[in-house]
């Protein structure tokens, strides 16, 4: 019996002496408790996706060059960074951001560019349902009053869309596009380290 024990004791010591403890990693706090928000897997898009939004972002610059659109407003100025929300303000203020950009590429009419689109809306529109699952208020908790800044930018997306041309609309969100990819998404995602 004793010689039977000797290999399994052998072998269990071998897996425990090769077993490393590792860090447990500092999980990232959401501004949320749904349980269903995964923003957090979008820290950063795979090249091949990046890649996609860079032929749609080219081929409508490009198209927007023939048609000479010409914008005098920036929709999105340079002092537009997430980083000067409160951690829980961001998540808003992203999903308005990407609910403009949709609206936007979805109503765009010129056939040559539905291919090129197809891919990157539907990303978008996976990226805008599972924040919205993330901004979903919990009915336990009182909702908080937006902050003035938060204020002014929802409002300054809403009205653009009655103010600004479509051209302009199209020129501003396709601008903006890979601002609220690599940094706008990227600090959302990254939760209370987006610092």
């Amino acid at each position: 019996m004793t010689g039977h024990l000797l290999p399994v004791l052998l072998l269990l010591a071998a897996v425990l002496t090769n077993a490393q403890a590792h860090p447990v990693p500092r999980a990232t706090r959401l501004p949320v408790e749904a349980k269903d928000c995964h923003i957090a897997q979008f820290k950063s898009l795979s090249p091949k996706e990046l890649q996609a939004f860079k032929k749609a972002k080219d081929a409508i610059e490009e198209r927007l060059l023939e048609k000479e659109v010409r914008c005098s407003s920036r929709l999105f100025p340079r002092a537009w960074d997430l980083q000067q929300l409160q951690v829980q303000e961001r998540p808003k203020a992203l999903q308005a951001e990407l609910a403009l950009t949709l609206k936007v590429w979805e109503n765009m009419t010129d056939s040559a560019l539905a291919t090129l689109l197809d891919h990157p809306l539907h990303t978008l529109s996976h990226i805008h349902s599972q924040l919205q699952t993330c901004t979903q208020p919990q009915p336990t908790v009182e909702p908080r009053p937006p902050s003035r800044r938060l204020s002014r930018w929802l409002h300054r997306l809403q009205e653009a869309q009655s103010k600004e041309s479509p051209g302009c609309l199209v020129d501003s969100v396709t601008r903006n596009l890979f601002g609220l990819l690599l940094r706008d998404l990227k600090c959302v995602a990254s939760g209370d380290q987006c610092v």
